[in-house]
């Protein structure tokens, strides 16, 4: 018991130094894991990723999600400097992919390192929905979701091991773990059920970081109405962790006031 009682107050305390706030959002997490092991963890997955997959030769594809990319990442990199929070953004590399592929998917691992999917493309239609995309994957990294999934993965999956030892332990399950809390994996939803409080978030911060970057917000809605029409019948692996869309439209209606003071600021 005396045992018990003293791992149990280790826990706590190490729940409370361990806590962080999202920016803009304000909402408290818990993300156990150093920020320099998370994105080593995501170079590697990210070099993992590119060789087994065949990058786009789409120059139109390439050259958008590049350039929208680079706006949207400036764009953040000044407000967090403004916020004197340059220091999350320590040991980023931002990095931009289009991945051949039919799948309506995107997604930005822990150190700024995105992917889009071929078959996403058309559904964005132009760079405003571009960035609607770019945006909100980049809020993922921006609000550190990787590192809470992943902190959450190793307490269920491999018995609370930290992530140096669980490499060295279960390499293999690990880095598959790795790969799920970054969004690259068609069982996220099932496998972290709290994975919509993060849509949801990423969702506002997105809005905002395309509004700070001058995309128009007020587009935003309109791609998520092509991806709900889309989603009839059997959703898009992009929708199957995200909010029902009518839901989504309505968050991002609600607050879209405060996108557009963004927005217009940088007019």
């Amino acid at each position: 018991m005396k045992y018990l009682r003293s791992f149990s107050l280790t826990l706590i305390f190490l729940l409370l130094i361990s806590c962080s706030t999202v920016p803009l959002t304000g909402r408290k997490q818990v993300t156990l894991i150093p920020s320099s092991q998370i994105i080593s963890l995501s170079q590697d997955s990210y070099k993992q990723v590119l060789s087994e997959n065949k990058i786009s030769a789409n120059t139109q594809y390439v050259n958008s999600v590049k350039q929208v990319g680079k706006n949207i990442t400036d764009a953040v990199t000044r407000y967090m400097a403004e916020k004197n929070l340059s220091s999350k953004l320590e040991g980023y590399s931002w990095e931009y992919n289009v991945i051949v592929s039919d799948e309506l998917n995107a997604w930005c691992m822990p150190g700024g390192k995105i992917a889009f999917y071929e078959g996403i493309m058309p559904m964005c239609q132009d760079d405003n929905g571009i960035a609607v995309v770019m945006a909100h994957e980049i809020a993922h990294a921006i609000a550190d979701h990787g590192n809470e999934r992943m902190t959450q993965q190793l307490a269920v999956q491999v018995g609370g091991l930290a992530l140096a030892e669980a490499l060295q332990k279960e390499p293999e399950k690990t880095r598959n773990l790795a790969l799920l809390a970054f969004g690259v994996g068609s069982q996220v939803g099932f496998l972290l059920p709290y994975s919509r409080t993060h849509e949801t978030e990423a969702d506002e911060l997105g809005l905002y970081f395309m509004a700070m970057a001058g995309y128009n917000p007020q587009t935003a809605p309109a791609f998520w109405e092509r991806m709900q029409a889309k989603s009839q019948g059997s959703p898009p692996e992009f929708l199957s962790t995200h909010p029902n869309p009518g839901e989504r439209i309505k968050h991002l209606q609600s607050i879209m006031p405060k996108a557009m003071e963004y927005y217009n600021k940088g007019r």
